[in-house]
């Protein structure tokens, strides 16, 4: 009898916790507004001054935390033509050198730009503040706030 309490007792934290993980991944992607088409993005990343590209094998990506597309920077926005892996609470960063992993961007966050939220997964446009000076940047940087977790980055210059 105190086997069978001690395995429902066990498997029903399991069941929790798988549950609570799951709702961590899938809610931000029901809660996503619609992404902007492809037609919205390139007409935006016409005027851009700068482009660069999200890749999967970055050092600090995996499975779970990876881009993919073309981002352009403009200083009035930043664009990505692709893909990100879900997730909540992430934001899109200005950084002064291009980095791969979360370490280096921690080291330096104090320096970087928090341009703006990304709210959606298959293509994203990120209003950047006015008067943001691209030339203080090197590279772009998708983080997860919630986790502190480095999603991607993308060099432009």
């Amino acid at each position: 009898m105190k086997r069978r309490a001690l395995v429902l007792a066990a498997t029903h934290a399991l069941a929790v916790v798988a549950g609570f993980a799951l709702g961590v991944y899938f809610l931000p992607i029901l809660a996503a507004p619609p992404s902007p088409t492809t037609a919205q993005v390139r007409d935006v990343s016409k005027g851009a001054s700068y482009h660069g590209e999200f890749r999967r094998a970055l050092k600090g990506s995996d499975a779970l935390h990876w881009g993919e597309g073309r981002v352009s920077i403009s200083p009035q926005a930043v664009s990505l033509e692709g893909r990100i892996a879900p997730g909540p609470a992430y934001r899109l960063y200005l950084v002064p050198e291009f980095v791969e992993t979360g370490e280096d961007f921690q080291r330096l966050k104090a320096r970087s730009l928090m341009a703006g939220d990304i709210k959606t997964f298959e293509n994203f446009l990120v209003h950047l503040p006015a008067g943001t000076v691209l030339e203080e940047y090197r590279a772009v940087v998708v983080w997860c706030e919630a986790f502190s977790q480095f999603i991607t980055a993308a060099r432009y210059r």
